[in-house]
């Protein structure tokens, strides 16, 4: 892999700030717009702006069966079937802890890289962030199971469930680094959307649901910018960071999106989901960034406590 510069890391910051909206304007959304048609709809917005995009490019989608299988899978994995728990979840689960467990993949993709398919290395300090990162969702699990909010217990093991479905598309999308990542993505949105458009109106019958304008804005900008741009930004880290450190947008888009979800919805932080917060951000940070860094960074530390000059 070539060697990585501040471009690619700025790619990282924009694909958390992407990401990071979800929850909180899929709440908004869900208002007035049933999961299955508000998770077609948003890719199939995506798609088409994505495609649009593409012809001004004069770029064109594959046609070959071979491309779309790939496109079918990843998107499955990576989308449609994460995408529908977590949404079915969010009618039971606030944004902020959705953000919070979602944001766990890092943590599952390094367990999967270090137990099966072991494509990048992994050190016990990464295993250590695997065990805090862990510890953060028993917490906030475990504490609202005592606390009595059992009903919202299966919600968040299904948001739990999804996020092992991220990580398994992390590593299976470095297949798909021979394609353009805008192809990628239109193609898996395109499959995704066209997909659940059926069951959209077999089920919901959109046509007669009263959306607000707050939840057409909110499928909107989801499907522009968390789906499209998103998904664009996701395959160009994979490419350019490889699995484990595209997965570290995890731990900095926790704080964004907690800090959108009280901003937009009004929700609260409650001392568990606080806690939980702080170990799943320690454990994603651990698992994700080189360790290098961490030495680099002590040194420094330690130079300035002591006034002399780091090591080198």
């Amino acid at each position: 892999m070539r060697r990585r510069g501040w471009r690619d890391y700025a790619l990282l910051l924009a694909l958390a700030c992407c990401w990071s909206s979800t929850y909180p304007l899929t709440k908004i959304g869900l208002g007035s717009i049933p999961p299955i048609t508000f998770i077609s709809a948003r890719s199939l917005i995506a798609a088409l702006f994505l495609i649009a995009v593409l012809r001004i490019r004069g770029i064109r989608l594959p046609t070959d069966a071979k491309a779309w299988k790939l496109f079918a899978f990843q998107q499955s994995i990576n989308s449609t079937i994460p995408f529908l728990m977590i949404t079915w979840a969010q009618q039971y689960v606030a944004a902020a802890p959705t953000v919070v467990l979602a944001s766990t993949t890092p943590i599952f993709a390094f367990l999967i890289t270090w137990g099966i398919t072991r494509h990048e290395p992994a050190t016990l300090l990464k295993l250590l962030g695997a065990i805090l990162g862990l510890a953060g969702t028993a917490v906030i699990i475990a504490l609202d199971a005592l606390g009595g909010l059992s009903s919202n217990i299966f919600a968040e093991m299904m948001i739990l469930l999804a996020t092992i479905s991220f990580a398994c598309a992390t590593i299976f999308g470095l297949r798909l680094s021979d394609y353009d990542p805008m192809v990628v993505a239109a193609g898996s949105l395109l499959f995704g959307g066209l997909v659940l458009l059926p069951m959209s109106l077999i089920i919901d019958h959109p046509w007669t649901l009263r959306p607000t304008v707050e939840a057409l804005v909110a499928i909107v900008s989801i499907g522009i910018f968390s789906s499209a741009f998103g998904l664009m930004l996701f395959y160009m880290c994979l490419t350019r960071l490889g699995t484990l450190t595209t997965n570290a947008q995890g731990y900095l888009r926790i704080p964004i999106g907690v800090g959108l979800s009280v901003l937009l919805l009004g929700e609260t932080v409650p001392s568990n989901l606080a806690l939980g917060l702080v170990l799943v951000m320690a454990g994603v940070a651990a698992t994700t960034i080189p360790g290098h860094q961490y030495r680099n960074g002590a040194n420094r530390l330690l130079a300035q406590l002591t006034g002399r000059a780091p090591l080198k």
